[in-house]
């Protein structure tokens, strides 16, 4: 990605929502943009597995997990499926795990922390509606760009 979000932040001021520092970046693309889709869940992946199935088409999905750290809600199956279908990033409002191999995938991968446990699968959750967390609404079809120095939401594509 050659856009900064800073530079970014810099030319559009008052046209970015910036996430507070709470993410880590454990993907091989250490920055990423794209259109964003969205997850509501809280322990429980099953969700997650069936958006990454789908194509990417460059976007970002955020999931919100209500910031749990008892279970992980993607690992190293799930980020390469992400991969597979063109996914550009995954941000987690919660945990990740297989965070070595995931660390050697072409996608950038933003979560809370890493966790071993895998998650429970109840088929619960929600798609396609805003979801908040660090500050930041996250609605589907806006953007979102990730970088070294953070995360950044705009309603329109910038340059």
């Amino acid at each position: 990605m050659d856009l900064l979000t800073t530079d970014l932040c810099d030319a559009n001021e008052s046209a970015v929502r910036v996430v507070e520092p709470m993410l880590n970046s454990f993907g091989g693309r250490a920055a990423f943009f794209g259109r964003i889709a969205t997850l509501k869940l809280f322990e429980d992946n099953s969700l997650v597995r069936k958006a990454l199935e789908s194509e990417g088409q460059g976007r970002v999905l955020v999931i919100d997990g209500g910031g749990s750290l008892r279970r992980a809600l993607v690992g190293d199956q799930l980020a390469a499926l992400g991969v597979k279908n063109g996914w550009a990033g995954i941000v987690v409002y919660g945990c990740i795990r297989d965070s070595r191999a995931i660390g050697e995938m072409d996608i950038g991968v933003f979560a809370l922390d890493t966790h071993p446990m895998k998650t429970l699968k109840k088929n619960t959750g929600d798609a396609e509606i805003p979801v908040t967390f660090g500050g930041v609404t996250f609605t589907p079809g806006e953007w979102l760009y990730a970088d070294e120095d953070g995360v950044i939401v705009s309603e329109k594509q910038l340059h």
